[in-house]
C-alpha cells in the first residue's frame, strides 16, 4: 500500500442492493490497494454480508474513526457504525428504515470528509426512493450532499465512462420541469462547471459539446425556438470567454461524435439525454460524481440490481472506477 495514495472512505450503500456484494469482492483480492487507503464506514454485519454473498473471507479491523487507523495492518480497516443490521430487511426490496440507515452511514462520511480524515466517499449504489421515505426528503442523494456541506454556489451530478464527461443543466425533476428550468444562465453555469471537472480529471483543454433540447436540434425554429434564442446565445457567450464549447448539436447523433473522439464531453439539456446513451455504451463500467462541492463523491453509475441481490454475480467494474476517479480528482485537489 502506497502511503502517498488517497485517502477513501468506501460504504456499502444500501444493504438491500448489491453494494455489500461488491465491496467485498474488491477488498478481498486487493486489487485497488495500490490505487487508494481504503477505509469502509458501515456496519461489520453489513460487511460479513457482503463477503458472504461474494462468496469470499477476508480479515477486517475496527476502528472509531479514520484517523485512527494503522495503515501498515494488513487488515482491511472498518469504522463500525454499528448501525445497520441487514437480517432485519429484505434483500432485493426498498426498505424506508435501511434507506434511513444509508443516508446515516453517508453523513458521518461527510464529516470525517470536513475533519480532514478522508479525502473522499466512494459509495456502492443506494435507493433514492427508500431514502426519502426513510427521512432524507431530497429528491437525490447530490442534494442531501450539499445541504449538509452547507454548499450554496452551483453543483450538478455528471457521468463518466471511458473519460467521457457527460453533464447535464437539468437531473433528477420530472421532463416538465425540466424544461422550464432550461435557461441561459444555467447552461452557462453547467457549461463552466463541466469544463472545470474535466481539467480537475487531467483534460487540459477539453472539448466540450452541447446538445439541442428539440428534436434534429430544433430543425433551424421549425420544431421550436429554444436552440435559437436559448441555448446558442449561451454557448456563445461562454465561447467568447475561452471555453472550448460547440453546439447545439442534435441529441440523437452527438453521442456518437463524442465517443468517436471528436469531444471530451457532451453537456445534455435534461437527465435522459446523457443517461440513456453512456448506459447503453457502458453500463457497468460508467461512474457517476457530485460536481461543485468541496468533498469529492464518486459511486457507479448504476443502481442497486434489486433483481440480481444475493446471486453472486455483481459486476464491481463501475465501483472500481469510481474509487479510481476519486482519487484522480483528489490529486488534482492536492
Amino acid at each position: 500500500m502506497n502511503a502517498a495514495s488517497p485517502i477513501i472512505a468506501l460504504t456499502p450503500g444500501d444493504c438491500t442492493g448489491i453494494g455489500p456484494e461488491q465491496i467485498a469482492r474488491i477488498l478481498h483480492d486487493r486489487r485497488l490497494a495500490r490505487t487508494a487507503r481504503i477505509v469502509v464506514v458501515g456496519d461489520a454485519r453489513v460487511l460479513d454480508l457482503g463477503m458472504q454473498q461474494a462468496g469470499v473471507v477476508f480479515e477486517y479491523r475496527r476502528y472509531e474513526t479514520p484517523a485512527a487507523i494503522d495503515w501498515s495492518d494488513a487488515r482491511i480497516p472498518l469504522v463500525d457504525l454499528a448501525n445497520t443490521d441487514p437480517m432485519l430487511y429484505a434483500p432485493g426490496a426498498a426498505s424506508p428504515e435501511s434507506g434511513r440507515l444509508t443516508g446515516e452511514t453517508l453523513s458521518r462520511c461527510i464529516d470525517f470528509a470536513k475533519a480532514g480524515e478522508v479525502e473522499a466517499i466512494s459509495f456502492a449504489p443506494l435507493n433514492k426512493r427508500a431514502m426519502y421515505d426513510g427521512g432524507w426528503k431530497y429528491p437525490d442523494e447530490h442534494k442531501m450532499f450539499a445541504h449538509l456541506l452547507g454548499h450554496k454556489g452551483y453543483f450538478s451530478e455528471m457521468n463518466v465512462l471511458d473519460n467521457q464527461w457527460m453533464s447535464r443543466v437539468t437531473s433528477h425533476v420530472s421532463l416538465r420541469q425540466a424544461i422550464e428550468q432550461i435557461n441561459g444562465p444555467a447552461i452557462k453555469n453547467a457549461i463552466v462547471l463541466a469544463t472545470t471537472m474535466m481539467q480537475k480529471a487531467g483534460i487540459a483543454e477539453p472539448r466540450l459539446a452541447v446538445a439541442a433540447l428539440n428534436p434534429h436540434g430544433g430543425e433551424g425554429g421549425l420544431f421550436g425556438m429554444e436552440e435559437i434564442e436559448t441555448i446558442k446565445p449561451a454557448i456563445q457567450a461562454m465561447a467568447d470567454k475561452g471555453i472550448n464549447c460547440h453546439g447545439p448539436f442534435p441529441s440523437d447523433t452527438i453521442y456518437l461524435k463524442a465517443f468517436a473522439g471528436e469531444y471530451d464531453g457532451v453537456l445534455a439539456m435534461y437527465h435522459d439525454q446523457g443517461q440513456i446513451a453512456t448506459k447503453m455504451r457502458g453500463f457497468g463500467r460508467g461512474v457517476t460524481v457530485t460536481a461543485g462541492l468541496d468533498t469529492v463523491f464518486t459511486t457507479p453509475a448504476h443502481g442497486t440490481a434489486f433483481d440480481i441481490v444475493g446471486k453472486g454475480v455483481a459486476d464491481t467494474g463501475a465501483i472500481e472506477n469510481a474509487i479510481k476517479l476519486a482519487c484522480e480528482l483528489v490529486r488534482f485537489k492536492r
